[in-house]
């Protein structure tokens, strides 16, 4: 099937009569039936072709074949030699569990190329054998001439050869927010980006006002948005900083579970213990060594963290996707819709007493009423079906503004109808309305400044008119545009009969009444968004499909770029060499008029820099940034269902802002993984020392297999879990990001496993020494019941890095004082109730013997709060 074509033509270069030569195609009559089939079987069907996916049976089998899992499927099968069989019914549900959720993501994942498929037009209107008929847009070919129309879905890529006033929506596919003015000639350069094209109408961009006739050039996936599904389809999956770190993890448990078991059994048949019993203790110390549940924490955490995000308007599509925010360095932005309100707002005005605002024209005194008027008057807005006013953003938001100021143009239009139009289009760039007032005649124009002021004789002012200087209003509209306004000159002219409608001299000899800018204003909120993330560390980076000088002053006014960046063009970037970029990169804060390969290019330059990626955008144009980047954020109101489907985490409110909540909740999560793997670890290794060094101190086996499995799972289990519920650490949003390949156990927490592992380990082995006058089950079960108190002394002084329990208060995670208070009273029901005894090779302790082992418990407790105090000092974050 060849809709790929070696080398696509630079349409948008080449004259209308020319385009028509290369693809035989005729403007009257269009193809025929028979030359329209022989394409469609040449070219293949106009459709978004998904790729080759993998089919459920394989994605529920490939849940197994990650590195931890397989780590859990072993400790499962050990729990279950060793007689364990509520271990293993414990390990193998948290694998299911994990293996659920890692399928819903991938069949998510599934439906992204579907959307995109969705997105093409159902039926067109096309010209075949002279006559003008509905088709399937499915069944559309080079060559085809389409008529387009109001409402119509742009159903192929088309070079269009007639226009009337038409107007293309192409936000979700360029980023531009303003309607586009199309036009039908031939433009100059070659080299331009998707929103410069202006005599080109791409597949999912839909008209939003006038007509037009175009023909066909690229069909399926040789189309933009076909580029852009293929981009989707090559963007290979990539692993969280969370999963990453995990993996690492889990291989470095695995070899310390095989070493244990090997250097234990070894170190017992040696001393000459029962080979049986030493097989059974060495892998229990294996199935200690491996946290199972640690999948299970960091899915209640996760999860958890996703319904916190739910209602503060931020909806998680991949798990993972809530700790990776916690870790970006880097977000990169769309403009449109995402840091501005996507309406246009004017804000600006310029009259013969000089610069104001529009909200400051005083609608009872000239020249300002006569302006208000023109704004209100020189439209097409009209009233919809529900009533409210509907039309092109730029005239809707000149005609509210002139409402505000007391000129209501349904009024106005009333008083003063219409009675002739010169309409407005791209060459001609201007519009003209005739309105017959009570006083006479009168004609409002709008259009470009240099258009209009080029016709300008004079300039109003308060109670008569002057001499114009089109010289010095030109600069104001200059230096306008160069702050990311749209500028409109308005001017008028008194008739005394209706002149002709192709008069040439209609739009001459004008009065010039002043300059509008306009703009997409950024949201109120986004600026304190854009300074939490300077804050926290996080370089915020603008990619727009919009025009340089607006994306650049809605990056300024929001923080992004400071008065001496600059932005950097598509075109521009197309010359960088890759090599170049990578040294730029880290410095560049706005990119415009950029297209969405160069949108991916971006994010990999940052990547391949050591940045740690989030994109967040909302249009078609987005979506394979948003696969590639490390995690995708897309608008859950204005954004397309393609943008929702490739991103990782929705914003059900548009809101910017909401993205700093996102990542103070995934700091926090993050945070509160690495205490369950601190805690954890470390209770593990004091088991391990403990066996580990008693031989060497000549010492028998303290602890019985039974009593190491229900350590490790009474101690993992509860109070590990309370800790999801533990609150975010103070000045969370005042540190740095973490670096992407930090190791989990970075800042001190290997040094904290290894030296409060000894810590319980010698206290328990002190206990073991001094109690051995004392049968063997009276000691193990002092040595028993002093390991347990010391990891849960240990829990509660982990649940800050920096403050003290004191200071946090007990009751600031009410969760973990109950998870506490459990493994307490279970601890002492396995001392104290007969049955258990016997199940767990204990005896009951008395009271002196029971208040000594928590006396030598709480030494843990007492020293990782000093170690606190010793290594974090300060109450700034490092």
């Amino acid at each position: 099937m060849a809709d790929t074509p070696a080398r696509v033509p630079p349409w948008h270069a080449m004259g209308a009569a020319a385009v028509l030569r290369q693809l035989g195609a005729d403007t009257a009559r269009g193809l025929t039936e028979a030359a329209a089939a022989g394409l469609l079987a040449e070219h293949g069907p106009n459709a978004i072709r998904e790729r080759t996916a993998r089919g459920p049976w394989r994605m529920a089998l490939g849940q197994f074949t990650n590195f931890m899992t397989l780590i859990l499927i072993a400790a499962a099968l050990v729990a279950g030699l060793v007689g364990e069989a509520g271990d293993t019914i414990a390990i193998v549900a948290i694998v299911a569990l994990n293996a659920v959720v890692g399928f819903i993501q991938e069949y998510r994942a599934a439906n992204t190329l579907a959307s995109l498929r969705r997105m093409a037009a159902g039926q067109a209107t096309v010209v075949r054998g002279g006559v003008a008929q509905s088709v399937s847009a499915a069944a559309l070919v080079p060559g085809d001439i389409v008529l387009l129309e109001a409402g119509n879905a742009i159903p192929a890529d088309l070079r269009l050869i007639e226009v009337h006033a038409l107007k293309l929506g192409e936000a979700a596919l360029t980023g531009e927010s303003v309607p586009v003015e199309k036009s039908s000639g031939p433009l100059a350069e070659t080299e331009l980006t998707l929103g410069d094209r202006t005599n080109m109408a791409y597949k999912g961009t839909a008209v939003l006002f006038g007509r037009g006739r175009g023909v066909v050039v690229a069909t399926g996936m040789a189309t933009e948005l076909g580029r852009i599904a293929g981009m989707l389809a090559e963007t290979p999956e990539t692993l969280t900083p969370l999963q990453r770190r995990l993996s690492v993890l889990g291989r470095h448990l695995a070899l310390a579970a095989v070493a244990i078991c090997v250097v234990i059994l070894a170190i017992g048949i040696l001393r000459g213990e029962p080979p049986l019993h030493m097989l059974l203790t060495a892998l229990s110390l294996a199935v200690a060594a491996i946290p199972e549940a640690l999948p299970a924490v960091v899915t209640v955490l996760l999860a958890l963290g996703a319904r916190r995000m739910v209602q503060a308007n931020a909806l998680i599509r991949r798990l993972p996707a809530v700790e990776t925010l916690g870790s970006v360095s880097v977000i990169c932005s769309d403009k449109t819709g995402t840091l501005t309100e996507n309406r246009m707002q004017a804000t600006e005005a310029v009259l013969w007493s000089g610069r104001q605002e529009v909200a400051a024209l005083d609608g009872a005194r000239m020249p300002d009423a006569r302006l208000l008027e023109a704004m209100a008057l020189c439209s097409d807005v009209a009233p919809g079906r529900d009533g409210a006013p509907n039309g092109d953003p730029t005239e809707l938001a000149l005609w509210q503004a002139a409402r505000a100021a007391g000129h209501d143009g349904t009024v106005l239009a009333a008083a003063t109808p219409r009675v002739m139009e010169m309409p407005f289009d791209s060459e001609r760039m201007r519009m003209t309305t005739f309105h017959r007032a009570p006083a006479g005649l009168v004609a409002y124009t709008k259009g470009a400044p240099e258009v209009v002021l080029a016709r300008c004789a004079r300039v109003a002012t308060v109670d008569r008119t002057a001499p114009c200087d089109p010289a010095q209003m030109l600069q104001a509209a200059h230096r306008m545009a160069d702050d990311g306004l749209r500028v409109l000159a308005f001017a008028f002219r008194h008739w005394d009969s209706l002149p002709a409608a192709d008069d040439a001299e209609a739009e001459q000899d004008l009065t010039l009444l002043g300059l509008i800018g306009l703009i997409d204003p950024p949201r109120p909120e986004a600026r304190a968004a854009v300074a939490t993330c300077n804050a926290a560390g996080i370089v915020p980076v603008m990619i727009t499909g919009d025009h340089p000088a607006t994306a650049l002053a809605v990056a300024r006014a929001l923080g992004i770029a400071g008065p001496t960046d600059h932005a950097t063009t598509g075109s521009a970037l197309a010359a960088m060499p890759d090599d170049e970029l990578a040294r730029k990169v880290a410095g560049l804060r706005v990119y415009a008029r950029v297209d969405p390969a160069q949108k991916i290019r971006i994010v990999a330059a940052l990547q391949h820099g050591g940045a740690l990626v989030a994109m967040t955008g909302d249009g078609v144009n987005d979506a394979p940034a948003l696969a590639r980047a490390d995690i995708g954020v897309a608008m859950g109101r204005g954004g397309t269902d393609v943008a929702r489907d490739a991103a990782s985490l929705v914003l059900l409110d548009d809101n910017f802002a909401t993205i700093v909540v996102a990542v103070h909740e995934g700091r926090r999560i993050y945070d509160n993984i690495r205490k369950f793997v601190r805690y954890a670890v470390t209770c593990n290794s004091a088991e391990i020392w403990t066996i580990f060094l008693a031989p060497f101190l000549g010492l028998p086996v303290p602890l019985l297999p039974i009593q190491i499995l229900w350590i490790n799972l009474v101690t993992d289990g509860l109070p590990g879990l309370a800790l999801a519920a533990e609150p975010a650490e103070r000045l969370t949003m005042q540190r740095p990001p973490r670096p992407a390949q930090e190791s989990m156990f970075a800042r001190g927490m290997g040094r904290h496993i290894i030296w409060v592992g000894l810590l319980m380990a010698g206290i328990a082995l002190l206990t073991q020494v001094v109690a051995m006058g004392q049968g063997p089950a009276h000691w193990q079960t002092m040595v028993f019941t002093v390991l347990t108190l010391s990891q849960l002394g240990h829990v509660l002084a982990i649940r800050s890095e920096r403050d003290s329990l004191f200071r946090q208060g007990v009751m600031t995670n009410k969760p973990m004082l109950l998870a506490v208070l459990v493994t307490v009273a279970l601890q002492m029901a396995v001392v104290y109730a007969p049955p258990l005894n016997a199940i767990f090779g204990t005896e009951p302790l008395s009271v002196i013997e029971l208040a000594g082992c928590f006396a030598l418990s709480s030494i843990v407790f007492i020293a990782v709060e000093i170690e606190k105090l010793v290594l974090h000092p300060a109450r700034s974050p490092k």
